[in-house]
């Protein structure tokens, strides 16, 4: 771990957790230096690992899907039903200072590693655990994926299908509330540290993915009654490019069928500029468009307009174009043009990473940096990899070990 970005270097995670929405806070505590220890059953692992049958990685390709939430970890195979697995467990607990999990509350209590079991053996230790829909209500105990509990129940499908739709709603992208949420996660975690550090009190730190979603729509959450009361209560109707009361908020197509977003909040500001640089300085005068208020009246004649312009050049002859604008705009890019992006390459955003087999491959980092350096980015362990040294850490010796191999405790 490179030095400027340990800013959690000696704290020690212990990750009782599955798929992607919690391991990702994980991943992220991990890049910021902490000793990340994941526990996982000596048989089945994590399933996790198993999405590399789903379809979603390429024949030949790195399992992006463990790697990715799951980078810089140690893996070790604890079958924490067992006595001596649940034993091995707590001395682990001991000596952490963060309990992470994912596990609902029938399956804590049944494995004896909920609150009171953890804080027994460590009355110090922090302790955090992701939810669906959160630690109360009648669905506290109900599981939840990011689909169904972030993208669906939090509002989020909705607000971007538009309540005017007649289709179905919009589907998410793989692990997109799951990512959002672990970030969150790994906040709340690092203020509990915080705390702790100032006061010495512990905290219980709780994140659903539900009050994720309605943190990221806040806007549309909190304008939600004052819709309702002028006869909207699904939310805002979805609304065509046309009817965009400020034409310079918007997305035009170029050329070879590509889009520019523009996103010049400024409008009086920004209009006489962008119109100097699409080599239209007739507009800026034009008595339809003069201010704010005359393009918001217009605003379908503006847009016919824009459109006709953007439609006259390619992306790239925009680029050059708009490069000295002062309103904000950018290029709709795809995911694997992010892999050429100057901006992400000159901010480390997707460094190249070592897997175990010695090959390479680029994960994403984490968006936070710490004295002005990107994380170094560790793969993700093999399952069980580091079984034996991190209880040879604890003071086991090699017969307990072994004794605990042949029992089916560990790996």
């Amino acid at each position: 771990m490179d030095e400027m970005s340990g800013a959690l270097d000696g704290v020690r995670v212990l990750e009782v957790a599955q798929w992607w929405f919690v391991p990702s806070a994980g991943g992220i505590l991990s890049d910021w230096g902490a000793d990340v220890i994941k526990i996982e059953h000596p048989e089945t692992g994590d399933p996790q690992r198993g999405l590399v049958t789903s379809g979603l990685v390429p024949a030949g390709g790195f399992n992006f899907m463990w790697e990715q939430p799951n980078r810089g970890k140690k893996s070790v195979g604890l079958d924490i039903k067992t006595p001596g697995g649940r034993e091995l467990l707590y001395k682990l607990a001991e000596k952490s200072d963060v309990f992470l999990t994912s596990f609902l509350p029938e399956a804590r209590q049944k494995l004896e590693i909920d609150v009171e079991h953890i804080r027994r053996i460590n009355p110090k230790i922090i302790y955090a655990r992701g939810s669906g829909q959160g630690v109360r209500g009648p669905d506290a105990e109900r599981g939840g994926y990011d689909g169904a509990s972030y993208w669906a129940r939090g509002g989020i499908a909705m607000a971007l299908t538009g309540a005017g739709s007649k289709g179905p709603p919009v589907m998410q992208r793989p692990a997109f509330g799951d990512s959002i949420g672990g970030m969150t996660v790994a906040g709340g975690i690092a203020a509990a540290l915080f705390r702790r550090e100032r006061t010495g009190v512990p905290a219980v730190v709780d994140i659903s993915l539900l009050g994720t979603a309605m943190w990221n729509i806040s806007a549309d959450i909190t304008m939600a009654k004052a819709l309702a009361a002028i006869g909207l209560d699904k939310g805002m109707p979805k609304m065509n490019r046309r009817m965009s009361p400020n034409p310079i908020v918007n997305a035009y197509q170029t050329a070879d069928e590509r889009w520019i977003m523009l996103i010049m909040l400024q409008s009086d500001r920004n209009w006489p500029d962008l119109c100097k640089h699409l080599e239209r300085e007739d507009l800026i005068d034009d008595p339809r468009f003069t201010t704010s208020e005359l393009r918001a009246q217009n605003k379908g004649e503006c847009v016919d307009v824009l459109d006709e312009i953007f439609a006259s050049r390619s992306l790239e002859e925009w680029k050059q174009a708009l490069a000295t604008t002062d309103g904000v705009w950018a290029a709709i890019q795809n995911p694997h043009e992010l892999y050429e992006d100057p901006q992400v390459l000159a901010n480390g955003y997707l460094p190249e990473v070592e897997l175990g087999n010695g090959e390479t491959c680029q994960l994403v980092n984490n968006p936070v940096q710490f004295d002005e350096q990107p994380a170094v980015l560790e793969h993700a362990p093999e399952h069980g990899q580091d079984t034996e040294a991190v209880l040879m850490e604890l003071g086991l010796e090699w017969e307990e070990i072994e004794k605990l191999k042949q029992s089916g405790a560990i790996l």
